[in-house]
């Protein structure tokens, strides 16, 4: 035997059938990413109040300054995706990261309104295109029998992330104030990108922890698969899954930015709640939508993937009328703990679908996932909008008419209520159509 093929024989793994495993550190970063998005965009909840009082905001003043992300969001998400189906997820996320971490730091150094709107829409568009191109990475590294799990973890990071930042907040705001507040969570994402940017690599064939059989397992080279060819878009529009998942997106988003974004103001100022326990209020309701969306990944990869589309249908459409079910039981309930774990078990129901949306844009997404990912995810930014700013605007309508408390901030609730039945009639009549397919 010569001294080389010695020397190999002694570097090679001891077990080199063995899968290396890298894909699961490519997950556990990209939950680190999830997490911090989710905390930097959720801490502005806790920290409306004392926002509201230092720059003599009023409640649709405050409706603007979070309506300002969720525009720039929905505005920037597609270019960015299919950005990341050109040129790969490593360069675009480690851009994403920084642009965002030093918008949620300047958020802090805002002296009016519309200073305010400012940076945060230009954070807005910063963050937009990181679920996209996340996606994107998720369907290179990860093969289809896992990617349920894996995706149901990764989105379930990102509530953890948000479930966090209300207490977070609350602490850190209660002794450094809001303003630098904002400049710690912006520096979170700093550390993140600079990992990522040395770590990650968009093919997983040619990152070097990567053995032959992990990457035999995977099944796919990323570097083959950056998409250079037109986006059929006419193929795209008139496909009916990109309209009904679309459609379900706006009906989640108006759902879910009312606790992202307004839930410990309603604690406070309609139920009475003092700030502190607001905080660890909003904190359990969005731990029970990370809870959600981690179990709602492991039923899509043992009982709905490869069962057809009935199963699909029938897991969307049950989340969404439970949901309902439960939120129509938190305006019943005068304590406001028992209150919060209804909101708590609606907003379950509600994640617990996350992964079945993921697996579905994903499939009939094909090579074209960032771009038509971005689309759909995009579309979120009506409902998400629309919450924000009737959260406000009835709040401020029903105070000019006399009203306070429960009476004056409950109705938006009512309203969701509809929007979870309309969503849970959406999913009942969703078809899986893949646009390649065409």
């Amino acid at each position: 035997m010569s001294v080389e093929s010695s020397e190999r024989s002694v570097s090679a793994p001891a077990h080199s059938n063995s899968r290396s495993g890298t894909r699961f550190v490519v997950l556990g970063v990209l939950c680190l990413l999830s997490g911090i998005l989710y905390l930097d965009r959720v801490c502005i909840s806790q920290a409306l109040p004392f926002i509201k009082e230092d720059l003599k905001l009023s409640n649709t003043g405050t409706s603007l300054v979070l309506m300002a992300f969720t525009l720039a969001y929905g505005l920037f998400e597609v270019p960015t995706g299919r950005w990341g189906d050109l040129i790969g997820g490593r360069k675009v996320l480690t851009r994403i990261s920084l642009w965002w971490s030093a918008f949620t730091a300047l958020t802090g150094a805002c002296t009016g309104l519309w200073p305010m709107v400012t940076v945060r829409f230009l954070f807005g568009a910063g963050e937009a295109g990181a679920f996209p191109n996340a996606a994107r990475v998720l369907s290179r590294w990860f093969p289809d029998v896992e990617r349920g799990r894996a995706q149901g973890v990764f989105l379930a990071a990102s509530q953890i992330g948000g479930a966090v930042a209300p207490f977070l907040a609350a602490v850190l705001i209660r002794n450094i104030g809001w303003r630098s507040t904002f400049a710690v969570f912006g520096g979170v994402g700093v550390v993140w990108a600079a990992g990522f940017w040395w770590w990650f690599r968009d093919d997983p064939a040619t990152h070097p922890a990567v053995n032959s059989a992990e990457a035999e397992h995977i099944g796919r080279r990323a570097s083959s698969d950056n998409v250079h060819t037109p986006i059929p878009w006419s193929a795209v529009f008139r496909n009916p899954s990109i309209w009904f998942l679309s459609l379900i997106m706006i009906f989640a988003s108006f759902n879910s930015y009312i606790y992202f974004s307004w839930f410990p103001t309603y604690l406070i100022k309609g139920r009475g709640v003092d700030p502190t326990a607001a905080a660890t209020m909003a904190s359990l309701v969005l731990a029970c939508g990370a809870v959600g969306t981690f179990f709602g990944g492991q039923i899509l990869d043992l009982v709905v993937t490869g069962k057809g589309l009935i199963r699909r249908r029938l897991m969307g459409c049950s989340a969404f009328f439970a949901a309902a079910g439960f939120l129509s039981c938190l305006l019943i309930s005068q304590n406001p703990w028992l209150a919060t774990m209804f909101a708590g078990l609606s907003f379950f129901m509600t994640q617990a679908t996350q992964s079945l949306w993921w697996s579905c844009t994903i499939g009939i997404s094909g090579k074209h996932v960032g771009a038509l990912f971005g689309l759909m995810n995009s579309a979120g930014v009506f409902g998400g909008m629309s919450s924000q700013y009737l959260v406000g605007a009835i709040a401020d309508w029903l105070e000019t008419h006399g009203h306070s408390g429960r009476a004056q901030w409950d109705p938006i609730f009512y309203i969701d209520v509809g929007i979870l039945i309309a969503a849970g009639l959406t999913w009942s009549f969703f078809r899986f159509i893949p646009v390649e397919a065409e």
